[in-house]
């Protein structure tokens, strides 16, 4: 497994980490801690040092078993998480640094840790980002030993450029795929010039990258690719990186059809967003041990040619990018 420096926090992390949304069952299932266990062991088995989480996801379990995780294990593994989605309503005045500082705190008694590697803010509201204190309180919690360092998830470009005013802030989570190309021209630049660490997430689109839905595809009722698909519970980019479903069938079958007939497509979504060296890490998840494993191999994949490279530009500029132009993200 290659590593890469996580910007301003210097750690040394594996290119390919692990996301913990759908950590011990698939979207819309009930969690399950031995699947979740054998998922995070097979991931460090495997390279992986660095793990997302956050205290909102599968209500405090996904931090409970990666807990575990670092108890059983003599690895140096770096654990990031997020705080805020907690807060309902999620708006900026519920943002208060009473609330964080709580959650920070309930985040390591979950995981049975003094400090946090790095907490992120879980994609605060836009007006969040105008708010000095909020940022202020995560330098207090870092001299109380709380946290080593504070880093943000994104849902916009403009909030990313927004949060490295901060001077604090180490590293910003985005969305970032062979769908979702507008980071790279935007703002990769700038966050490198700031040496702020990029962690690519969503880089399967959820799902749509592994090339294998159809039209015909069901999802589970609770499963956010069913009822998210335009934004009715949450930001709309979170589903499918916010491209039209069908929209993006039709440009992954144009994409694969740039490769072999047997080529896994999930190292090739993998291996182009690695082919960028800004992105310090991309964090795909896994529901099952099989996926833990073979999400590793892509640091292995060989680059991609320029002969591909130019086709997936081409098919993103004709199938996704007309309808996402006018878009923040």
């Amino acid at each position: 497994m290659n590593k890469r420096l996580l910007g301003k926090t210097e750690f040394e992390v594996s290119e390919i980490g692990l996301g913990t949304w759908q950590l011990g069952g698939k979207w819309g299932q009930d969690f399950n801690h031995n699947n979740a266990d054998k998922i995070l062991n097979l991931a460090i088995d495997n390279g992986v040092n660095f793990i997302d989480t956050a205290d909102v996801y599968n209500d405090g379990d996904s931090e409970k078993a990666i807990g575990r995780l670092i108890k059983s294990r003599s690895e140096r593994i770096y654990v990031a998480t997020k705080c805020g989605r907690q807060l309902s309503p999620h708006n900026d005045k519920a943002y208060q640094t009473t609330a964080l500082r709580k959650f920070v705190e309930d985040s390591l008694m979950r995981m049975g840790l003094e400090t946090l590697d790095l907490i992120q803010l879980h994609c605060p509201p836009t007006e969040t980002y105008d708010r000095p204190e909020i940022f202020d309180l995560f330098d207090t919690l870092k001299k109380e030993g709380k946290i080593l360092n504070l880093g943000v998830s994104v849902e916009k470009i403009d909030e990313a450029k927004k949060a490295i005013t901060y001077s604090n802030v180490t590293t910003v989570q985005i969305i970032f795929n062979m769908l979702r190309q507008r980071p790279a021209n935007d703002f990769f630049a700038l966050a490198a010039k700031n040496n702020v660490g990029i962690i690519a997430r969503v880089p399967l689109a959820s799902g749509l990258l592994t090339g294998k839905f159809s039209p015909s595809t069901q999802f589970n009722k609770n499963d956010h690719r069913s009822f998210n698909r335009n934004g009715e519970m949450f930001d709309k980019g979170e589903t499918f990186s916010g491209v039209d479903y069908n929209n993006g069938l039709k440009a992954v079958k144009e994409i694969k059809e740039l490769f072999p007939k047997d080529v896994d497509l999930v190292k090739i979504a993998l291996r182009w967003i690695l082919m960028f060296k800004e992105v310090s890490c991309v964090i795909p998840g896994a529901s099952s041990p099989a996926q833990a494993i073979a999400n590793t191999m892509a640091s292995a994949q060989p680059n991609l040619t320029l002969e591909q490279i130019d086709g997936i530009k081409r098919i993103y500029e004709d199938n996704i990018w007309p309808d996402i132009a006018n878009e923040k993200w």
